[in-house]
């Protein structure tokens, strides 16, 4: 049993959305500054991508989590601190270790990457107003928690080097929590979230095993 109504829920997104506009402007433009990075390579791209990866995680998880989802769940300030570990993760192994390299190779995991890219950017909000929810009650990408989600299990398929466990962990507990919107919520955009979580996990796991030096 949720603690608040589908009413207060998609309440949450209309007040967030009017608050926080033009954000969600912002956020394409970086969102499209990090996919077109992943093609056109330079000196700074792979630590590029990993900030504007880890500035969406840490906006949703403070901004929207903290103060607006909080309102109506609690549980929002351990999703909200949850979604901060996952920026700072983002940063440490691109940063510190430069273990986030990113590009794109043709092969099964770049093609659904692009794909989840793609949904979670366009396919997501127009499968919402598709089935009758107003614009100003949509997770909007880049600013609310299964967009990210979905748009970073699409950029860490697009990477051509083994990644870390530990980024994955966050998003895939998420793609479970915030894909159960899809059955309690009617977000049936949200099962796309289930399947981007499952999917990218065992894609990733087989392709670093393969990329793994043998011996």
């Amino acid at each position: 049993m949720l603690p608040f109504t589908i009413e207060q829920f998609l309440g949450v997104f209309a007040s967030y959305n009017r608050a926080i506009w033009p954000a969600q402007v912002f956020a394409y433009l970086m969102g499209g500054l990090a996919f077109s990075l992943v093609f056109r390579k330079g000196r700074w791209s792979d630590q590029i991508i990993a900030g504007i990866l880890a500035s969406m995680w840490a906006w949703t998880g403070i901004v929207y989590h903290l103060i607006f989802f909080a309102s109506i769940n609690k549980l929002a300030y351990v999703f909200g601190a949850l979604f901060a570990m996952q920026a700072a993760a983002f940063i440490y192994f691109a940063v510190s270790r430069s273990h986030l390299n990113f590009g794109y190779t043709g092969r099964p995991a770049g093609f659904i990457g692009v794909a989840l890219v793609a949904y979670a950017a366009a396919i997501y909000p127009l499968f919402g107003l598709e089935m009758g929810q107003l614009p100003n009650q949509l997770p909007t990408f880049g600013v609310t928690p299964c967009p990210v989600t979905i748009f970073s299990f699409g950029m860490l398929l697009l990477t051509t080097a083994p990644v870390s466990r530990w980024l994955l962990v966050i998003p895939f507990l998420w793609s479970l929590v915030g894909g159960s919107a899809a059955i309690f919520l009617r977000v049936p955009q949200d099962w796309a979230l289930l399947m981007a979580g499952i999917v990218s996990l065992a894609l990733l796991i087989v392709r670093d095993r393969r990329m793994a030096p043998a011996g």
